[in-house]
């Protein structure tokens, strides 16, 4: 099989931006620019939270919302019942905080078709999922590049499949929120190629606060490249000093995408020893980044 190296997967991403630049959509006209707003991701902060016990926590710490992830102990799955939907959905507004979408593990990538055609239909049930309990929108991902098969081949099936779900999600009133992610696929330039495909305006980033994100011409002019088509940002700790956090949310402040939502989503692997203590200091070290 094909192993491919950074420079040929950025190689066959250059020459589809190349030729999609030549026949351009029409610029879309300006949006207000979104609020910034400071929202948990259940991973893997809150991983072991019930469903009160992170509204709770979120509500005490600053965090207007969350994006709840799938197959954690909240349990907020495409399985619920129409009666347990519809208490997820009470139980969000009867309080603070939003409930501002759901993280699914849907992927596009696989040269198998049934597996495809199986992530696909699923994301079906996430977005309906997300609609019945009152959220905006689904997080699905790239997770690589398949090895074996041209860079350009995986990112026109990863696009064209973001495109059914993003009529799906139009259909629903949601949003496909697309994260940054992958082997391969988390290149700036190679996400740029992928969403050029998947033009449909219901299907939007999630900047994931990679350290690839620096890569190539830099932090700005990556930024830049996917700024227009930006939903979410997931960020992490922001008591490390790993990634330009001052830079990323003075681009954000600048952001007035139609897709673009607002919302910095904390997402972060490595669990403090107190969580609630860390997102209290999360929440002011943000309120300081957003003066």
């Amino acid at each position: 099989m094909n192993r491919f190296s950074r420079r040929e997967t950025l190689t066959a991403a250059a020459a589809l931006l190349l030729a999609k630049s030549s026949s351009a959509a029409p610029a879309r006209n300006a949006a207000p620019r979104a609020a910034l707003r400071l929202g948990l991701v259940t991973y893997n902060w809150g991983r072991d939270w019930d469903l009160p016990t992170v509204i709770r926590n979120c509500a005490d710490t600053g965090f207007q919302g969350v994006e709840l992830r799938s197959t954690h102990r909240h349990g907020v799955e495409i399985t619920l019942s129409s009666q347990k939907r519809a208490d997820v959905r009470r139980r969000f507004a009867d309080s603070s905080v939003e409930l501002m979408g759901l993280g699914s593990a849907c992927e596009y990538h696989s040269t198998d078709q049934s597996e495809l055609q199986r992530n696909i239909a699923e994301t079906r049930e996430f977005l309906k999922l997300s609609h019945d309990i009152g959220s905006t929108g689904v997080k699905v991902r790239p997770n690589r590049l398949p090895r074996g098969v041209s860079v350009e081949k995986t990112i026109e099936q990863i696009g064209q499949s973001l495109n059914k779900v993003g009529k799906i999600a139009e259909d629903l009133n949601q949003q496909v929120r697309v994260e940054v992610h992958g082997r391969g696929t988390s290149e700036l330039p190679v996400m740029k190629a992928i969403m050029d495909v998947a033009d449909h305006p219901s299907v939007g980033i999630c900047w994931n606060c990679n350290p690839g994100d620096m890569n190539g011409d830099g932090f700005r002019h990556n930024f830049k490249l996917v700024q227009d088509r930006l939903a979410t940002i997931h960020i992490h700790d922001l008591r490390s000093d790993q990634y330009p956090w001052k830079d990323l949310f003075a681009l954000l402040t600048q952001v007035d995408a139609p897709s673009f939502t607002g919302w910095t989503l904390l997402e972060d692997g490595k669990v403090p020893d107190n969580i609630v203590r860390s997102m209290h200091e999360n929440s002011k070290l943000w309120k300081q980044l957003i003066r």
